[in-house]
């Protein structure tokens, strides 16, 4: 944590990367168990990196998984579970990741149209909801940033819950993303990156001079 802030870094696909990462303060390291994502690393080969990896929390990133998907990654040790999922995905399916993954291990990362609202039931399946920059093509990972000004009033609106801001951020816009929207938990992937999946540590570390400013 700095300046109040918590990060988590995603993305992560190799052990050097997930300690520049721990070095830089980040308190949650991400893993992109998706296989569509250029950040993809399988459940064998995280668990082949799993004991070498610094004692941060960590987190299975997953799209709509179904349930054996998602009982294996709870198997496999992870802290949090990050479920990113259509808004118009029916609640019972939501509140079968929460039974699975726990209320207070989940972060919900709806894919939520600019005109759509946050559904109150979210709020009461977890702990943790993600908004990232929208896309009608994929799930996260655009490195576009999103209406801040909006997080803001939705945080506001929703303290029961920690909200997340994820999308396009980087050590060049983070501290003032952070003052605009009130995060208290900020997600980067992208913009401390020199290609998918391989992290910049020069930017990892810029990040967090920029929180710490």
């Amino acid at each position: 944590m700095i300046n109040d802030v918590q990060f988590k870094v995603c993305g992560l696909t190799s052990v050097p990367d997930a300690e520049a990462a721990a070095r830089s303060g980040a308190d949650y390291l991400g893993f992109n168990l998706y296989p569509k994502s250029p950040r993809h690393l399988s459940l064998a080969q995280y668990q082949s990196l799993a004991p070498a990896l610094p004692q941060k929390k960590r987190v299975a990133i997953l799209v709509e998984p179904a349930d054996r998907e998602l009982i294996q990654a709870v198997d496999a040790g992870f802290d949090f579970f990050q479920i990113h999922f259509r808004h118009d995905t029916p609640p019972e399916r939501l509140a079968a990741w929460s039974r699975a993954a726990g209320k207070n291990r989940l972060f919900l990362a709806p894919k939520l149209p600019p005109s759509v609202a946050v559904a109150p039931e979210w709020t009461r399946l977890a702990d943790f909801i993600m908004l990232d920059t929208f896309d009608p093509e994929v799930f996260g990972g655009t490195g576009r940033t999103g209406d801040w000004g909006k997080f803001a009033r939705i945080r506001e609106a929703h303290p029961e819950v920690q909200w997340m801001l994820s999308g396009g951020l980087n050590p060049a816009n983070v501290a003032e993303a952070v003052r605009l929207s009130g995060a208290r938990l900020v997600d980067v992937n992208s913009g401390v990156e020199s290609a998918p999946g391989v992290k910049d540590h020069a930017k990892l570390s810029a990040l967090a001079a920029a929180l710490h400013s």
